[in-house]
């Protein structure tokens, strides 16, 4: 019987994952074999336990714990269904469900090519005396393949494969060429009296370059907490890398390739700046992917942004508005599973359809999918910042700039932070905040208006004057009235910024 990477031999009540056999402690093997007996049909938890535990009284708990186990070898880096099914009420069955892409058996005498990113999450190297720890990395392992799962347009080798690789000396080209994989994520775990250190490095398979490295240094006051926080840091900032990564990657390809992925990706450095003549260069490449493939939400997502970009900056017209809001719904209807898609949606859905309630909703369930988003998180925190929910803004903007300190998106981050500080008169960390948005993108002249209205918060109002030009200089036709039509939210807000602006000398209409 077979399900997912997984064969059990019932004759010889042997469980296999691609060859290699997988040991289950106490009475869970044979509780699997007792449901898999049953080929899909409900075994009552009276019924188990009889078999299981036969002329004994065993508290109930004692099959929970077993299917706890049970479920926890099977169903390890899955997100779905697991395979082992509870009928309320009634007892457990063995679901034959269909593996996931990322679940498949690598068949190591040929190169498996995944087309498309992919990544897979070796095991962390235990390098400390105590060998207990190996659980600990495990774990952070686990977490991590189970996190990166959700990026939606990344495959993620299934945790039992790259498994297979624990304990031996394989290269990072050795494991690229055998898994089929791009990227390589590998790391070690080292443990020293109350304090913990954990490094991870990120590969490029074929090439061996680096692309990313970290090292994490802790109290080991709350293990399972450390785990959680150094997961979503992980996550966090491995989704830029490896998107900067595939940009530059598809750069070296042939420029005739009309692969809808490559498509995107090729529009990715167009599209993410706020720059409308950059944006007009990224619609026909977005456009053509969706001709592709209709129901792309990696596309439809990010041409979203696009036409809000055109219809703020270049002149409000209905067509690019409508435009916008359509593809922010297309995002939403084809990528519910997309934490990425969906922030971005969000984000213009708020602003030019200025619907918020589903914005936030949208928001809620991106970060459901992944809380160490940085689209999710950035691009919520900038409307809640209109929004005048500053405390919930500054919160998440913070979490972004922890998770991903270098990422080209910060100054959505940092933007949402200045308006987030200005309109509660922490007038000195708004000042703060704008010049790092400014920094990390020159071009945009919103990140110059947010400086303008620092610096007047802070008197310096000859220099705001200064930045008032340059945002100008960016945006001929800015003027406040037409920038409220978007970013005027809550009046009391806006307000305060106007206020400002009008004290450097930016037109009001």
């Amino acid at each position: 019987m077979r399900f997912g990477n997984f064969t059990l031999d019932l004759d010889h009540r042997k469980l296999t994952c691609a060859g290699t056999q997988v040991r289950l402690g106490g009475r869970a093997l044979d509780i699997l074999c007792v449901l898999a007996a049953a080929k899909g049909s409900v075994v009552a938890k009276d019924e188990l336990m009889a078999q299981i535990w036969p002329g004994q009284v065993i508290e109930e708990n004692a099959i929970q714990a077993q299917i706890s186990a049970l479920r926890k070898v099977l169903d390890q880096g899955r997100d779905g269904e697991s395979y082992v099914g509870t009928v309320q009420g009634r007892g457990y069955r063995l679901l034959e469900l269909q593996p996931r892409p990322d679940e498949r058996d690598i068949d190591r005498s040929k190169p498996a090519a995944i087309a498309g990113a992919s990544i897979a999450v070796l095991p962390f190297l235990n390098i400390g005396s105590d060998p207990e720890q190996d659980y600990f990395a495990d774990g952070v392992v686990e977490d991590i393949t189970t996190g990166l799962s959700r990026i939606r347009w990344l495959f993620v080798i299934a945790r039992n494969s790259s498994f297979a690789y624990k304990g031996k000396a394989a290269d990072v080209n050795q494991v690229g060429r055998e898994l089929g994989v791009r990227y390589v994520l590998e790391g070690s775990v080292r443990k020293a009296g109350n304090r913990v250190r954990i490094t991870a490095q990120l590969i490029e398979a074929e090439t061996g370059t680096h692309l990313w490295a970290e090292r994490y240094d802790r109290l080991l006051d709350d293990i399972f907490a450390l785990q959680d926080e150094i997961t979503m840091a992980v996550i966090g900032a491995i989704e830029p890398s490896l998107r900067k990564a595939e940009v530059e990657r598809v750069k070296r390809k042939r420029p005739d390739s009309l692969d809808a992925y490559d498509l995107v990706l090729r529009a990715l450095p167009f599209t993410y700046n706020h720059i409308y003549e950059d944006a007009a260069k990224a619609i026909p490449l977005l456009e053509k992917a969706i001709a592709l493939e209709p129901g792309y939400a990696a596309a439809h997502a990010p041409l979203a942004w696009c036409y809000h970009f055109l219809y703020s900056r270049a002149g409000l017209r209905a067509e690019d508005r409508a435009a916008a809001i359509h593809h922010a719904h297309a995002a939403i209807e084809g990528g519910g599973d997309d934490p990425t898609a969906l922030g971005i949606a969000g984000l213009v859905i708020s602003l030019d359809e200025h619907d918020h309630a589903t914005a936030l909703n949208v928001f809620d369930s991106a970060l459901a999918l992944s809380n160490s988003n940085i689209f999710a998180l950035s691009c919520s925190a900038l409307i809640l910042s209109w929004l005048g929910q500053t405390d919930l803004a500054i919160e998440r903007a913070q979490r972004a700039l922890r998770l991903s300190p270098f990422d080209s998106l910060n100054y959505l981050s940092y933007n949402a932070l200045a308006i987030s500080y200005f309109c509660t008169q922490r007038n000195e960390e708004a000042l703060d905040a704008a010049r790092r948005s400014v920094q990390i993108n020159p071009r945009f002249s919103v990140c110059h208006l947010f400086l303008t209205a620092a610096l007047v918060g802070v008197g310096r109002v000859d220099e705001a004057k200064l930045h008032a030009q340059k945002a100008l200089a960016l945006n001929p036709i800015f003027t406040i009235r037409q920038y409220a039509v978007t970013a005027g939210i809550e009046p009391i807000v806006f307000a305060r910024l106007t206020e400002a602006w009008l004290a450097a000398g930016l037109p009001e209409e």
